[in-house]
């Protein structure tokens, strides 16, 4: 009996030896905090493909279902082979628009320019105005301004003037024309000096007066 009882101390002393402390799985033991940490860097996301649709915020939608995703603001539905999205044939926007919105599917023309803009100035639509004495313009419906330059006649006169807020220059003495170097009157016969009687041309106001030489004075006096 006391044999056995000795036996029984060696195996007690040589069995914790035989584990020695290399043969220890890290494994078996819970990983640091820091190990933690790393090991969430690369966590795996379930796989919707087939099953669902997920949007930019990370909702997911069943198959079948329309939703708006972030990047987008046409609807789209879910099917097995992902979003599939409307692409509508948006109207052209007014080239005239002054406020386009986005909010929706196609971009909306919120106000149309309904002026015109010349020599920084602004016109109402169908406004007539007169930039300069000799210009009339008017704001057409196309937003662009016609004008119209007014074609003077010749004056009927070799000295005209322009007057204020006038486009073409006026005679205020009427017609008249030169003689040498002097201005007569048209329509009647004017005696230039002792010999020479001139007239303007009827109609031609800008070619120098005919003059005839009559008498003159000094023979007279002889």
């Amino acid at each position: 009996m006391a044999l056995h009882i000795h036996e029984a101390w060696i195996l007690l002393i040589v069995i914790p030896a035989l584990v020695a402390p290399a043969a220890i799985n890290h494994e078996d033991y819970p990983a640091d905090e820091g190990d933690q940490t790393s090991s969430n860097d690369n966590l795996i996301f379930d796989d919707y493909r087939g099953k669902g649709c997920v949007d930019d915020s990370g909702f997911v939608y069943k198959l079948g279902e329309r939703f708006f995703p972030g990047h987008s603001n046409c609807p789209c539905v879910c099917t097995e082979d992902g979003p599939v999205c409307d692409q509508p044939e948006c109207p052209k926007i007014h080239p005239k628009c002054t406020k386009v919105e986005h909010n929706g599917c196609c971009p909306e023309c919120k106000e149309v320019k309904n002026f015109c803009e010349y020599h920084g100035k602004n016109y109402k639509i169908l406004e007539e105005f007169k930039p300069s004495p000799c210009e009339w313009c008017r704001c057409e419906p196309s937003n662009e301004v016609h004008c119209v330059v007014a074609d003077c006649a010749v004056p009927e006169c070799v000295n005209p003037v322009y007057e204020p807020e006038q486009c073409c220059p006026v005679c205020k003495n009427g017609p008249n024309c030169f003689a040498g170097t002097t201005i007569i009157p048209a329509g009647i016969e004017v005696k230039v000096d002792d010999c020479n009687i001139c007239h303007c041309h009827n109609g031609d106001w800008w070619k120098p007066a005919q003059c005839s030489k009559r008498e003159c004075q000094g023979k007279q006096a002889l």
